[in-house]
């Protein structure tokens, strides 16, 4: 799947320069076996409200047609490629061709901000993970569990400040900056679920631990569309959210490979009316 290929070679090269060794070698892991919806999603949310619908990734592409990218030491430039000399000749070109649509952040762009939503869900999985299974609760004898748990958390750590870094200057800062205050306050919740204190939410309901756990997906998801569109200068629209409660009720606490859980969903994604673009539930969405 090009798309999600793209946000995690972006997610990479936010985190390129990390060291030491064993830590860079953690997030690359962690990179390679994660699933990219988040990331997947947010250019979804691009194509989805540009104004021809195709992908920004496709479109950028066919901007660079008769191009060829040449690798040349660290930085690959294009060199024009020659003219076919059997290739058909439109007899008829037509005299007013549709201009090209405005396209905003170009496809790299995008596919940056994708891998900063991305960043920000890996780094806040990971901590999550921790914080349900502490290594540094195991007997004094394992001193290897706790040493990797250091890692982990600095891991997380970092992943959470690269995303983080990757949107400071869009739209969807603030958001991101919501999503991760949820977090702390929904794991803060949860612990006293599990200590039996069980807090009841705003209906009066017993709160489950698993609810609260999937609290972060459906808040990394709305981080998703709000990114994805703002970077194209839209709105989010309502069945951008529809989609997002579809797959947040789907996937619970665990995102499977985006070809599984976004396939499906594309025609949704594009189907949609210049009066969809009404809300702002993803930019003022009470946080769990």
């Amino acid at each position: 799947m090009e798309k999600a290929d793209s946000c995690r070679r972006a997610a990479h090269e936010a985190v390129a320069d990390v060291d030491p060794p064993q830590l860079y070698d953690l997030i690359e892991t962690t990179l390679n076996e994660a699933s990219m919806v988040p990331g997947v999603l947010t250019i979804e949310s691009a194509v989805a409200t540009t104004a021809d619908e195709r992908s920004v990734l496709d479109r950028d592409a066919n901007r660079t047609r008769g191009h060829e990218p040449v690798s040349n030491g660290d930085s690959d430039r294009a060199l024009e490629t020659e003219p076919d000399a059997d290739a058909a000749v439109d007899p008829d070109p037509d005299p007013n061709p549709d201009p090209e649509p405005n396209l905003g952040p170009d496809a790299d762009a995008i596919a940056t901000q994708a891998a900063g939503v991305q960043l920000i869900y890996e780094g806040l999985r990971l901590t999550r993970s921790l914080a349900h299974d502490e290594p540094w609760a195991a007997d004094a004898d394992s001193t290897g569990d706790s040493n990797a748990g250091d890692l982990e958390i600095l891991a997380a750590d970092i992943l959470v400040a690269r995303g983080f870094y990757l949107l400071a200057r869009t739209d969807a800062a603030g958001k991101a900056v919501r999503t991760v205050q949820a977090f702390g306050r929904d794991q803060t919740r949860r612990t006293a679920v599990a200590n039996g204190e069980s807090p009841a939410d705003s209906s009066g309901s017993e709160l489950d631990s698993a609810a609260i756990d999937a609290n972060l997906e459906r808040d990394i998801l709305e981080l998703a569309v709000l990114t994805g569109t703002a970077a194209v200068g839209t709105s989010t629209s309502p069945r951008l959210l529809a989609t997002v409660d579809a797959i947040a009720d789907a996937v619970g606490t665990s995102f499977p490979p985006a070809s599984e859980c976004l396939t499906d969903l594309e025609p949704t994604l594009s189907e949609h009316s210049p009066e969809d673009y009404t809300t702002d539930r993803a930019t003022s969405a009470t946080d769990h």
